[in-house]
């Protein structure tokens, strides 16, 4: 069976439910099993650099330098839209696989620095920026339109149940064992995750059959302009803005997250809250298709302001547990949000754009993550980590106040009632895409 047979009949309507695709069964056990990687390699380093250091501002750096690769996602968007992608999803682990491992071994011999881990770390981050727009770009590929939000659903469910799992045990095992012992599993978690994409089968977009399957970088610039140019005047160019104010602020909260709970109980607070933003997240993800009559502009309106007044209420409260449960209820609306921005993406723009498209898209958001880690570190190291923690929930109440202002943002439909109208998409002629091949 070839695969365009193969993928056309995982992807015919109602016959091929997500539960007895195999792709997608595939292609999901290694999105959770690469994420579980990831969240040992940040929680391990970010905390292992606390720990070596004692400073807010190393971690503010670590985390800067974690969180600057998602934003040059617009550097691998158009070679993802070229490469094989499922054996782009295979090297990359394999690489990430023998690098976590360096630590590991360094601290065996005694030759274990900050420096080592400040070089390993933004490396290890750089390579999934290939990971998940190859992901994204294979999903539209493996399974049927009416149930891409359901399966955005489930990735995000994925991944933030990673999150909050790992990123909780993480904090249990540094506690346990110490960090470095992290790096060991988290390398295997890499070889299995490879295991998993080699079987993965991705029908090539019938309009690019005739292309060549190697890796060709030609066209390159031109490719990177089409997407910002597909983008460039559309309501996506304003949620991306809007998407990288929150992110600065994620971004400050990670920077003094791990000062922050060393002040109020150490490396398993910290743990748990991490894993606390991944637990609502995950709550968002799953409560996400049951949202889609909502108006996408009223969620993100109500939805960032309640987490705004929750964010302060959670740094100030004189009980740990109690800032636990209520970062998690901060995570829901940002879980919800994020599967519904990825869904507009994929069902409007064009598919042969869609890696560079969902990169640029990433990039432009994400920018702002590092800049606020690396700008946290300093301030928190001047006025405070809890102070610094609760200035990082503005940007929530900035969102929200900017899309009720805002009409055509708050007038956004529900995911049940997509247009290209509402978007200010301009759909590309058929000549047009021929002329450009």
């Amino acid at each position: 069976m070839s695969q365009q047979q193969d993928g056309a009949e995982a992807t015919d309507g109602d016959t091929a439910s997500l539960r007895n695709n195999w792709n997608f069964r595939r292609l999901l056990f290694g999105r959770f099993v690469t994420n579980a990687g990831d969240s040992l390699y940040t929680i391990a380093g970010t905390w292992l650099v606390y720990d070596l250091t004692g400073s807010s501002f190393y971690t503010g750096l670590a985390s800067a330098l974690l969180l600057l690769p998602p934003a040059l996602q617009f550097v691998s968007g158009p070679l993802v839209d070229r490469w094989p992608l499922v054996r782009t999803l295979v090297w990359t682990q394999l690489v990430q696989a023998g690098l976590v491992l360096s630590i590991p071994i360094a601290a065996a011999f005694d030759r274990l620095s900050v420096g080592l881990i400040l070089v390993v770390i933004p490396i290890l981050s750089f390579l999934n920026q290939f990971v998940y727009p190859a992901q994204n770009a294979a999903l539209p590929r493996i399974v049927a339109e009416g149930e891409l939000t359901r399966a955005n659903s489930v990735f995000s469910f994925a991944n933030r149940g990673t999150d909050m799992v790992f990123d909780a045990l993480g904090g249990v095992l540094i506690a346990v064992t110490g960090a470095v012992s992290l790096f060991v599993l988290d390398s295997i978690t890499f070889v299995v995750a490879t295991l998993s994409f080699v079987g993965v089968r991705v029908p090539e977009p019938a309009e690019t059959d005739d292309r060549a399957t190697g890796v060709d970088v030609s066209g390159y610039p031109s490719d990177l302009r089409e997407g910002v140019r597909w983008l460039r005047g559309t309501v996506f160019a304003e949620m991306m803005l809007t998407t990288a104010v929150t992110n600065f602020g994620t971004g400050v909260m990670l920077a003094v997250l791990p000062g922050f709970a060393a002040v109020r109980g150490g490396s398993i607070l910290y743990g748990a809250l991490l894993g606390a933003i991944g637990a609502g997240g995950l709550v968002g993800a799953l409560v996400a298709s049951r949202l889609t009559h909502i108006g996408y502009g009223t969620i993100r309106i109500v939805g960032l302001g309640v987490g705004f007044v929750l964010w302060v209420a959670a740094v100030y409260s004189p009980w740990p547990a109690l800032s636990v449960v209520l970062f998690a209820i901060t995570g829901v609306p940002i879980g919800v949000t994020n599967v519904m921005g990825q869904t507009l993406v994929q069902t409007v723009a064009p598919e042969d754009l869609l890696g560079r498209v969902t990169s640029v898209d990433a990039s432009v958001s994400t920018l702002t993550v590092p800049i606020g880690s690396f700008l946290g570190g300093i301030v928190g190291s001047r006025v405070g980590v809890v102070t610094t923690m609760a200035v990082a929930a503005v940007g929530f109440a900035f969102v929200s106040l900017y899309f009720a202002i805002r009409p055509r943002l708050r007038s956004l439909p529900a995911m049940d009632d997509i247009g290209q109208g509402e978007f200010g998409v301009r759909v590309r002629s058929s000549s047009a895409s021929e002329n450009r091949d």
